[in-house]
């Protein structure tokens, strides 16, 4: 791609990047909510490829009405973000750490987008692209709300789910091992 050279470049260049990010991560989450066990975790990441798709329209459009080609442009720290979510859920081999790994993947994901979400908006402001500021905008509130909503799973089901299940594993060990009869005292 090459280098920006004007204001409007370096608008053009966030846009594509977010449009690459949102299609990286629409292709990606299917696969991921076939694995998880969370039926709310499972919610959210449909919720979010649904957002995904919505906004991957509304980049068309502003495209559309800036006049410019969304290109191929592939966003590199979307991509790894990605990867190594999908590395660290491919590694992963005591099931009930999945969801709570890749809850926290996808909010680093997320945390991220925020972020050029808020880029993107600033950037839509002072040149005025005012299709580009209600999208970025309407897409940030949308992302900072997913996150909370996120955290709190994190914190009300996914991880407690996480240490319940190694607690009673740990319980079961001890119900298993042979007690020993206590010892008589002499007389």
């Amino acid at each position: 791609m090459p280098a920006p050279r004007s204001a409007e470049d370096l608008l053009q260049t966030e846009l594509k990047e977010i449009y690459s990010a949102e299609r990286q991560l629409t292709r990606a989450l299917p696969k991921l909510q076939k694995l998880v066990a969370s039926e709310r975790l499972r919610e959210m990441l449909n919720r979010r490829r649904d957002q995904g798709t919505e906004l991957l329209g509304q980049l068309d459009e502003i495209f559309e009405e800036m006049e410019f080609r969304k290109g191929r442009v592939k966003n590199a720290a979307a991509e790894g973000l990605i990867e190594d979510m999908n590395q660290h859920v491919e590694e992963i081999d005591d099931e009930k750490l999945l969801d709570p790994v890749l809850l926290a993947s996808l909010q680093k994901v997320e945390h991220y987008c925020i972020a050029a979400w808020g880029t993107a908006a600033a950037m839509g402001r002072l040149m005025n692209q005012q299709s580009v500021v209600k999208t970025m905008e309407r897409v940030l509130d949308e992302g900072k709300r997913y996150d909370e909503e996120m955290t709190e799973l994190a914190e009300q089901e996914v991880n407690p789910a996480m240490l319940a299940n190694g607690e009673n594993q740990e319980q079961e060990e001890e119900d298993k091992q042979p007690t020993k009869a206590p010892r008589r005292k002499s007389q």
